[in-house]
C-alpha cells in the first residue's frame, strides 16, 4: 500500500470539505477566521456519541479502581467535564500486571497458532471500522482535534495498522546458524512476556495502535496506561478487542496519572518490557525507574524540535503550504512538528509574507464544525505553556508577525502564531513548544543550515523542500534525525519506522523494527552425532 500521507487526507483548504460527511456525523457547516474570535465563543456542538466506558479494564472486565477514586476528563472546547473516569493507582497496576502475567504464563494467547492471533487482530480492525463514527467523535470530544482529522485520517490509519500487524503475526520466525563443530544451532524469536505501555494525549488512538499492534502480534500480554487527559477512546476500543475474541488478561487498560499509575508500571518487577511515548523529561524518569527496578528494556519515543528547510530553488507556494501543515497540524501538538522553519535568505521575504497570509487564513473553532482546521489545545496547562513561549519570543525581540493571543474566554483556543527574525538562541527556537507557533529563521548555505539544524538535543524528524536531487541527498544524509521528509511532511505508513536520534528516544515504532521491541532472541544448541554435513 502506498505511504499514507496524513496531509493529503486532511483538509488543506475548504475545497476538500465536500468529501466530508458532515450530515452523517452531526457536524455543522460554517467557519470563522481566527481574527474574528467568534468561532470559539459559539455554542459548542453536542458530540454524537455516548460515554459508555469509564472504568478500568482488568482481566477482561471493567472494574472500579481499588481506591474508588475517579478523575474528570475535560472537553478542551469549554474546559467542562465530559465524564469521571476511574483513577488507577499502584494497587490497580498490580492487579493488571498479575492478570497479564497469568494470561501470558497460563493463558492461550502466546500458545495460540500465530494465524489465529492474526484473525483476532483482523476481527478487531473490522469492528473499529464499523464503529469509526463514534470513535472519531469521542476522540475529537476528549482531545480537541478536528473531527475531520479523526474521521478521515486517523481512524483509517488505525485500521490499517492492525491489518499490517495481523499480517506479520504468522511470519515471525527464527533462524538456523552454522557452527564450527558438530552442533545444530537454532535461533528462536520468542515473545518477551508482559509489556507495560504508556501512551500520550496528542494521538490517543494512533499511539494505542503503535504500541498494542506489535506487542499482540508477537504473542505478548499488555498493561496499557492511558494519558489522564484522554482516557476514553482506549477503553472503547479495548471493549471491541474482547468482542473480537481477545482472551481475558491479554490487554489491560489503566487510566490514571503519571506519578502514580505510570510510575508503578515503570518500576514494576513483573513487567518484562516497557514502552513510553511522551516528553523527553518524563522519558528520563521512566528510564530511571525501569533501570532501578528489574532493568527491563525500554523503548522511548520522545520530543522533537524538527527543522523544516526551504531551499532557494523550492516552489515557494508549495513550501509555504507544507511548512504550515508541518507546524500547525494537530494544533501544533505533534512530537515531529516542523517547528524550526529555516528559509534561504534569497527567498526569505517572499516566504515570510506568504506564510503569514496562510496563518491568517487558518480557521479556528469548534473541531466538530465542518471546515475548521484548528481546534483548542488539550488543556489549561498546555494552553498556558504555549502563551508563555509566545511572550518569551516577543521578549527576545523576535518579530510577532501574527497571532499570539487566545481566542475567546472559554476553552483553550490560541491564534495561529508566526514569528520572524528568530535566532537560534531564543527559547522559541530551542524548546519544544507543542503549540501553533511557527518560528521562521534565515540561512545562507547548506553547510550552515545542516550545522544549525543539528544543534539541538533532539533528532526526531526533519523536512526538506528543494527541486535539486543533490541538495536533497546532501541534506538527508547530513541531518541527524530518524525521519527526513523530502518535499513532503508527516507521511506515515504502517511499514515506515519512526523514532529519533539523541534525546528523541530509543528504538523504533511501526514497521518490522517495532516487532523486535517485543521479542527475545534465544539460541538453542544441540550436539550432532555423525552429521552428513555441517
Amino acid at each position: 500500500m502506498a505511504a499514507r500521507r496524513l496531509s493529503s487526507l486532511l483538509t488543506r483548504s475548504v475545497s476538500l470539505s465536500s468529501s466530508f460527511r458532515g450530515a452523517n456525523y452531526g457536524v455543522v457547516s460554517g467557519m470563522n477566521r481566527f481574527s474574528t474570535a467568534t468561532a470559539a465563543v459559539e455554542e459548542p456542538i453536542s458530540p454524537p456519541v455516548q460515554i459508555n466506558y469509564t472504568k478500568l479494564l482488568i482481566n477482561g472486565q471493567f472494574v472500579d479502581s481499588a481506591s474508588g477514586k475517579t478523575f474528570p476528563t475535560l472537553d478542551p472546547r469549554t474546559g467542562e467535564v465530559i465524564a469521571h473516569v476511574a483513577e488507577g493507582d499502584t494497587e490497580d497496576i498490580n492487579r493488571a500486571v498479575s492478570a497479564a502475567r497469568k494470561a501470558f504464563d497460563e493463558g492461550p494467547w502466546p500458545k495460540m497458532p500465530a494465524y489465529e492471533r492474526a484473525r483476532v487482530l483482523l476481527r478487531f480492525a473490522d469492528l473499529v471500522e464499523k464503529h469509526s463514527d463514534e470513535l472519531a467523535a469521542l476522540e475529537t470530544w476528549d482531545n480537541g482535534k478536528t473531527y475531520e482529522q479523526a474521521a478521515t485520517a486517523e481512524l483509517p490509519t488505525f485500521v490499517r495498522l492492525f491489518h499490517y500487524y495481523a499480517g506479520w503475526a504468522d511470519k515471525i520466525h527464527g533462524l538456523t546458524a552454522p557452527a564450527d563443530g558438530p552442533h545444530h544451532v537454532q535461533i528462536l524469536h520468542e515473545p518477551i512476556g508482559v509489556a507495560g505501555q504508556i501512551i500520550p494525549w496528542n494521538f490517543p488512538l494512533l499511539m494505542f495502535a503503535w504500541k498494542i499492534g506489535p506487542a499482540l502480534a508477537t504473542g505478548n500480554t499488555v498493561v496499557l496506561k492511558t494519558a489522564e487527559q484522554t482516557p476514553l477512546t482506549a477503553l472503547y476500543v479495548a471493549k471491541l478487542f474482547h468482542e473480537a475474541g481477545l482472551p481475558p488478561g491479554v490487554l489491560n487498560v489503566i487510566s490514571g496519572y503519571g506519578p502514580t499509575a505510570g510510575a508503578a508500571l515503570a518500576s514494576h518487577m513483573d513487567v518484562d518490557k516497557l514502552a513510553f511515548t511522551g516528553s523527553t523529561d518524563t522519558g528520563k524518569i521512566v528510564l530511571e525507574l525501569a533501570a532501578k527496578s528489574n532493568l527491563k528494556p525500554v523503548t522511548l519515543e520522545l520530543g522533537g524540535k524538527s527543522p523544516f528547510i526551504v531551499c532557494e530553488d523550492a516552489d515557494i507556494d508549495k513550501a509555504v503550504e507544507e511548512a504550515h501543515f508541518a507546524l500547525f497540524f494537530n494544533q501544533g501538538q505533534c512530537c515531529c512538528a516542523g517547528s524550526r522553519t529555516f528559509v534561504h535568505e534569497r527567498v526569505y521575504d517572499e516566504f515570510l509574507e506568504k506564510a503569514k497570509a496562510r496563518a491568517l487564513r487558518r480557521t479556528v473553532g469548534d473541531p466538530f464544525r465542518q471546515g475548521v482546521e484548528q481546534g483548542p489545545q488539550i488543556d489549561s496547562e498546555q494552553f498556558d505553556k504555549v502563551l508563555r513561549y509566545i511572550k518569551s519570543g516577543v521578549d527576545s525581540n523576535a518579530t510577532l508577525e501574527c497571532g499570539g493571543e487566545r481566542i475567546g474566554s472559554k476553552g483553550f483556543f490560541i491564534q495561529p502564531t508566526v514569528f520572524s527574525n528568530v535566532q537560534d538562541n531564543m527559547l522559541i527556537a530551542k524548546d519544544e513548544i507543542f503549540g501553533p507557533v511557527q518560528s521562521i529563521l534565515k540561512f545562507k548555505d547548506l553547510d550552515e543550515v545542516i550545522k544549525r539544524a543539528n544543534a539541538t538535543r533532539y533528532g526526531l524528524a526533519a523536512g526538506v523542500y528543494t527541486k535539486n536531487i543533490d541538495t536533497a541527498n546532501t541534506l538527508s544524509r547530513g541531518l541527524r534525525a530518524g525521519t527526513v521528509w523530502i518535499n513532503c511532511f508527516d507521511v506515515f505508513d504502517a511499514a515506515i519506522p519512526f523514532g529519533g536520534y539523541k534525546m528523541s528516544g530509543h528504538g523504533r515504532e511501526k514497521g518490522f523494527y517495532s516487532l523486535q521491541n517485543y521479542l527475545q532472541v534465544k539460541a538453542v544448541v544441540t550436539p550432532l552425532k555423525n552429521p552428513a554435513w555441517l
